[in-house]
């Protein structure tokens, strides 16, 4: 998997980011929801007013991992007061790492994240933190193998049911 690009999405490709987020998410989570919260979600989650908003906001950044032009997941990251929760200024969220199911085990996941740390190291934070379901085995072993402690839980909200996400934060060493 060696020719994955990634790359800096910006407002003229917000409907191939339309296409992945919404792909991604249903993917990983469509057997585990009601199809009535999984579409009401992904209406408006990746809608292209919210998507506008968001690829317009100096404090966010999207990235797309990219197989022959092609998107095949996508990385966004917060800073600041677009943190969904602490707003420290010293710490960087990832908000999301999707990757297409096909692409499973093949790194891609790991090169976004790669991608979320070196930027977190550019910009000087102390840490990069994020949520992660409670239900989502893969992505909390992946975030345990790469260093990420426990320190919290809170509701994130899908449709009408609340569930719990794990908070994970890393320590940098800059």
């Amino acid at each position: 998997m060696e020719d994955i690009q990634i790359k800096k999405i910006s407002l003229t490709e917000i409907e191939q980011l339309q296409r992945i987020g919404r792909q991604t998410f249903q993917e990983t989570f469509s057997e585990f929801n009601s199809e009535e919260n999984m579409k009401e979600y992904l209406e408006k989650s990746f809608s292209t007013e919210k998507l506008t908003d968001e690829l317009t906001n100096k404090n966010s950044e999207f990235y797309f991992a990219n197989l022959e032009n092609k998107a095949i997941g996508y990385l966004k990251i917060n800073f600041g007061e677009s943190q969904t929760e602490l707003q420290d200024k010293k710490s960087l969220e990832i908000e999301r790492i999707y990757v297409a199911k096909e692409f499973h085990g093949k790194k891609v996941g790991q090169l976004l994240y790669e991608k979320a740390i070196q930027i977190a190291k550019e910009k000087n934070t102390d840490y990069v933190w994020l949520g992660v379901w409670e239900e989502n085995h893969r992505a909390l072993s992946f975030y345990k193998k790469n260093g990420f402690v426990e320190f919290d839980k809170h509701i994130f909200r899908l449709g009408n049911d609340e569930q719990t996400d794990i908070m994970m934060k890393l320590k940098l060493i800059n």
